[in-house]
């Protein structure tokens, strides 16, 4: 890499720092001009940095109703610029807030509180369970039938081994 050098700076002292590679010479305008205005923003802490290892799977986030009632008050306070250095400093999007409005405004009464995902169980409706009912009498129904079946069938091979003779089905039966 080339190193610059300045050309009629006679005399000045402060010269502009040299920048790094990759190093941009713009102001930082994620800050926004709020955080220009009222100078560097304290760290709370010391930063944490992610640990290099990726999760098998990752971890879907859940929020309870009370910290979605309170980030909705808070952004209800905020002015239009506010709400994105709201979002930022949360780690929220746009659309969390969205959603939970249009929850908020229909007026569910647990709207805020997680939800199971998943397929949802069907209601039982009763002609349902009439149904199912009756499918099992059908089913015990057929079992005696054919376990009566059976019994007259050796009834009538014993008949004949022992030569009694059986009255003749009268009409309309089978035989």
């Amino acid at each position: 890499m080339m190193k610059r050098t300045m050309t009629g700076t006679k005399g000045l002292s402060s010269a502009a720092p040299e920048r790094k590679e990759g190093e941009r010479s713009e102001p930082n305008w994620s800050e926004g001009a709020a955080a220009s205005a009222t100078g560097p923003q304290p760290l709370v802490g010391p930063a944490q940095t992610p640990g290099p290892e990726v999760v098998e799977k990752p971890v879907r986030r859940r929020f309870t109703a009370e910290y979605k009632r309170a980030i909705l008050k808070e952004a209800d306070r905020c002015s239009a610029g506010e709400i994105g250095a709201l979002l930022r400093r949360e780690g929220l999007y746009s659309s969390h807030l969205t959603g939970w409005r249009r929850q908020r405004d229909l007026g569910e009464l647990e709207a805020l509180s997680p939800k199971k995902r998943g397929r949802k169980a069907k209601p039982i409706s009763p002609l349902a369970k009439e149904n199912e009912r009756l499918r099992r009498e059908v089913e015990a129904l057929e079992r005696r039938l054919t376990q009566a079946e059976l019994i007259i069938d050796v009834q009538k091979k014993i008949a004949g081994l022992l030569g009694i003779p059986l009255n003749p089905p009268e009409n309309g039966e089978n035989g």
